[in-house]
């Protein structure tokens, strides 16, 4: 990681907050916000789910990595697809300019969230369910945070500040 990265990437399951987070910190930080999940259907002009429906979820897992790759900027929030932590490429050119901010929010609470978890346009395989998906993810968020925000009970509001206060914290450490 950079002693002085621009970019906040943010990192989670579907329906943790990266989008709405997003747009929120960006405001509260100065920074512009990019969601990767439009770009890729800016580009391809179609849904995820469509692609998913398709060619199937590693379509758009590539499709993501690619994306993701050409990503070039400064100072912005980013919010990530969930699937995003597959690509070990991607994740390092995300952090090569950038703290890799994990929302970690529990399975119940994701559950109570996404009410359209077969039409969303996740990359998961056909047989996969929410839990089996949150399990396999889990470990790769982890692994690729270089912070990580417990949203539980918080507000949108107060995750940002979390963010924040420990964005602050990582970088007084690092120096």
């Amino acid at each position: 990681m950079l002693r002085n990265p621009s970019n906040i990437v943010l990192i989670g399951m579907p329906g943790s907050g990266k989008s709405t987070i997003g747009v929120i910190l960006a405001k509260l930080t100065g920074r512009d916000f990019i969601d990767t999940d439009v770009l890729i259907q800016t580009s391809l002009g179609r849904t995820l789910q469509d692609v998913v429906d398709t060619q199937g979820h590693m379509a758009l897992r590539e499709v993501e990595e690619r994306i993701l790759l050409k990503l070039d900027c400064l100072n912005h929030v980013i919010a990530t697809g969930g699937s995003a932590v597959y690509s070990h490429g991607a994740m390092t050119h995300l952090k090569s300019n950038g703290i890799a901010v994990f929302l970690n929010v529990t399975l119940p609470v994701l559950e109570a969230r996404i009410h359209d978890y077969e039409t969303r346009g996740l990359a998961k395989r056909p047989d996969q369910n929410f839990g089996d998906l949150f399990e396999e993810r889990s470990s790769l968020y982890k692994k690729y945070a270089d912070v990580t925000i417990e949203c539980k009970n918080f507000t949108q509001e107060q995750v940002c500040e979390q963010i924040v206060y420990a964005i602050k914290q990582l970088l007084t450490n690092m120096s």
